[in-house]
């Protein structure tokens, strides 16, 4: 059932980035009936805090080239030496071509360096790409492969739609797998409900049913006054709470009895950060050790959809010792993956943030641009 072991493929170096312009949920009174109580009934239960937005004219794209970019210098790595980029992200710059593609121009990485996407599985993107990455590494295929897992899921829902804009961060994080002759044991298990398929789902903006004239400006307000366009993430909240429950503990045990091992002898169990009250239900559902986990990194950075787990190793095992980790997410498809890493000897960047230029460019400017290279007046 998905399940596979390597022992060559080693995590060298990880981080995270997010953008700098901050909200704090307190700002956002106004969406609770300028009610204090409810506001705070809201915090307590799901761990609202603080969130991270890219602004027009940025995307995550750029956060990924970022992350990159600052992982490649911490590290530093030979770029020639990097031979595979893999992008796992639910926020692609254009329907074609790859991210990985045009952030092997960006980078001036080799040209024997194989790129490509992988998309539609958001929260659980970064354990798939991790997977593959450490598959093609130990196999011989690369040698140094850079994962760059990010969201940009501000752009999914209206502001005034309480049932999800609040959760979200914009951000990107990339992580090097490299070979290793010393063994780093890694377990990974993968699953799929693709039955359940539309309980996280953004109708419009694919071939399904393309952004044009006649949906533009549809607006449907929900009886919790909630306002939806049809290019927005529908999320079926009770029944994902219910698939997680079923899937996330029953990952997290089948993972252990495949490896071999038991909670005891994982040292964290950094999970996809959906929200607070998840993590901490799983967590009660697994028997994992209270200190073992933590939903704290939602409260401080949001849900960063692809990036979510990785923003929680970032955060919270920034600065500490640690050997055997479970990485636990789930998410779109219905998918969810479960990995132990051995974290030994890994640099972790932790969290930071990339500071946000003065002078973006507009949508205006974005149009005029493509209308000049379409009359082959420019470049891009």
């Amino acid at each position: 059932m998905g399940f596979s072991h390597f022992n060559h493929a080693k995590i060298r170096g990880i981080v995270t980035v997010l953008p700098d312009h901050c909200i704090h949920i307190d700002n956002e009174i106004r969406f609770y009936d300028n009610d204090p109580k409810k506001l705070a009934r809201n915090k307590k239960i799901l761990g609202l805090g603080d969130r991270y937005v890219l602004p027009q004219g940025l995307t995550c794209l750029d956060l990924c080239e970022e992350a990159a970019k600052r992982l490649i210098a911490d590290l530093k790595l030979n770029k020639d030496e990097i031979d595979g980029v893999i992008v796992a992200s639910n926020c692609h710059e254009f329907v074609s071509p790859a991210d990985a593609c045009i952030l092997q121009g960006r980078l001036g990485l080799s040209e024997n360096c194989t790129c490509f996407d992988i998309g539609g599985l958001s929260c659980s993107a970064y354990v798939h790409a991790l997977m593959t990455a450490h598959s093609f590494v130990e196999t011989g295929v690369m040698k140094k492969c850079l994962v760059l897992a990010g969201d940009m899921n501000s752009i999914h829902s209206d502001v005034r739609n309480r049932n999800s804009n609040m959760l979200y961060s914009d951000a990107a994080s990339a992580t090097l797998v490299e070979y290793s002759e010393k063994e780093y044991p890694s377990w990974f298990q993968t699953g799929t409900r693709g039955a359940g398929w539309a309980k996280i789902i953004t109708p419009a903006s694919g071939v399904h049913l393309p952004v044009r004239k006649d949906i533009a400006d549809i607006e449907i307000t929900d009886s919790n006054g909630n306002v939806w366009h049809l290019w927005d993430e529908i999320l079926k909240g009770f029944d994902i709470f219910q698939f997680t429950m079923y899937a996330a503990p029953k990952s997290i045990l089948e993972t252990l009895e495949y490896a071999g091992k038991t909670v005891d002898d994982i040292d964290y169990f950094p999970m996809h950060q959906a929200n607070g009250q998840i993590v901490k239900t799983i967590a009660q559902h697994a028997k994992i050790p209270e200190g073992k986990t933590s939903g704290e990194t939602f409260s401080k950075y949001a849900n960063c959809g692809a990036a979510s787990v990785v923003s929680a190793i970032c955060d919270q095992l920034k600065d500490k010792s640690v050997k055997d980790i479970m990485l636990v997410t789930f998410g779109v498809g219905l998918s969810w993956g479960t990995c132990i890493i051995d974290f030994s000897d890994v640099i972790n960047g932790g969290v930071q943030f990339f500071k946000i230029p003065e002078k973006l460019p507009t949508r205006k400017e974005l149009a005029e641009k493509w209308i000049g290279y379409f009359k082959g007046e420019n470049d891009v």
